[in-house]
């Protein structure tokens, strides 16, 4: 994996598919609806929103999960910045985020303040939040990051499709870099996962998905 732009295909609504990994970067249904059920509800989230809260993510893609995130910590009027840090080996160009971002008319006035600042990844100062995406293979990048987060986000493309986003050592390194309480939450509900993340040391829980998707996983360090 390399810090390049994705290659995309768009379906007759608007959402965009990587043509390497053959799968959509949101849910076909409703991706706002899927991210609320699976990452936030997944985390308990907003309910464990404080002043200085740090969320880290694999896969940045359309930048749908910030967004979401950022409007419900500028609801909750937590003090200080919300702390977001993404992990994207393939970080969208400018025009393919704000023709992605389309689909959510709902997030249209921060998406337009995200697009806009956008210049690819590194640190992005928005109202309220602090945004830091980390280019590359988060296999050879998260090992080096010296943070915790307190939550964290899986949403790589799904196992079948892009095995090297749920490598065993990655799903350590994912742990370790946990605050002490710290939670995470994904789509995914395969067995090989939840064995990596249970491997770890953290209580792996499944729940109903989201939409099509049966189970999904969330675990905690305790």
């Amino acid at each position: 994996m390399q810090d390049q732009p994705p290659d995309l295909d768009w379906t007759d609504r608007g959402v965009p598919v990587s043509r390497r990994f053959d799968d959509p970067y949101f849910s076909l249904d409703n991706g706002l609806a899927e991210t609320r059920h699976v990452f936030l509800a997944g985390n308990g989230l907003p309910g464990r929103f404080t002043p200085g809260f740090h969320i880290a993510e694999l896969g940045f893609g359309t930048g749908l999960n910030f967004l979401t995130v950022w409007q419900d910590w500028i609801a909750s009027g937590t003090e200080g910045p919300l702390r977001f840090t993404s992990f994207e080996a393939f970080p969208m160009a400018q025009d393919q985020m704000a023709a992605a971002l389309t689909a959510f008319p709902d997030l249209a006035r921060l998406s337009a303040q995200l697009v806009a600042a956008w210049n690819g990844p590194g640190q992005i100062a928005l109202p309220g939040a602090e945004l830091t995406v980390i280019a590359g293979d988060a296999r050879l990048t998260l090992p080096d990051w010296a943070d915790r987060a307190d939550a964290w986000f899986l949403d790589g493309f799904s196992p079948a499709k892009n095995p090297e986003m749920w490598d065993g050592a990655l799903l350590t390194e994912v742990a370790r870099h946990m605050a002490p309480g710290g939670t995470l939450a994904t789509y995914t509900a395969a067995g090989h996962v939840r064995r990596a993340l249970a491997q770890a040391g953290l209580a792996v829980e499944r729940r109903p998905g989201y939409g099509r998707k049966r189970h999904m996983t969330v675990a905690a360090r305790t």
